[in-house]
């Protein structure tokens, strides 16, 4: 966390909360969602200044019951997830022999353990931490995904094929059931309500 937001923290401990208005879409991009993004249901327009970006991304965190935030100075925004609190993008390392990496949207580099596909077509991806952080793939990386991945023939397990002699199974779970399973929640604004 910036040291100027726990400075804000410090000296306006009781600002509301902030919920509806930043949601983190399917493919990692921060949006803002005005009045008529909320009330249309709609995903908002997407925020492109670096800067802005950054100060989101170095202040994002979780509270005691999952549910994801930026803190903005001394007002804690929820953030609204299309799907997970991570989105992660696959790549191979060109420089470096043409390994796996992994980067979430905030620029961090993500450590798989585990990889889902859902019943959706998804992939994701929990790392090892406690409680596990889970991530979906973007969708553009897919091929790279299916590239280095093998599928078994019943079409429900396979291998995702991570370093030289680190295979991790591929499990399958539903899509309705990730955020439980996980402990995040997807919308603060409903859980508020």
């Amino acid at each position: 966390m910036d040291e100027i937001v726990k400075q804000a923290l410090a000296k306006w401990p009781n600002v509301p909360h902030c919920t509806g208005w930043l949601l983190l879409d399917r493919r990692g991009a921060w949006r803002m969602r005005d009045e008529a993004a909320q009330a249309a249901g709609a995903s908002g327009t997407p925020i492109r200044h670096p800067a802005l970006i950054g100060f989101i991304c170095r202040n994002y965190e979780s509270d005691e019951r999952g549910q994801w935030f930026f803190q903005n100075g001394p007002q804690r925004v929820y953030v609204e997830l299309a799907y997970t609190p991570w989105i992660v993008r696959l790549a191979r390392d060109v420089a470096g022999g043409g390994a796996l990496t992994l980067t979430d949207q905030t620029g961090g580099v993500f450590a798989p353990s585990a990889v889902f596909a859902d019943d959706e077509g998804g992939i994701l991806f929990a790392d090892a931490s406690k409680p596990a952080r889970v991530a979906a793939l973007h969708d553009h990386d897919l091929d790279l995904f299916s590239d280095v991945s093998t599928l078994a023939e019943d079409g429900l397990s396979g291998q995702f094929h991570w370093r030289v002699g680190v295979d991790l199974p591929l499990r399958m779970m539903r899509r309705a059931e990730v955020a439980a399973h996980f402990g995040f929640v997807a919308s603060p604004a409903a859980a508020a309500n």
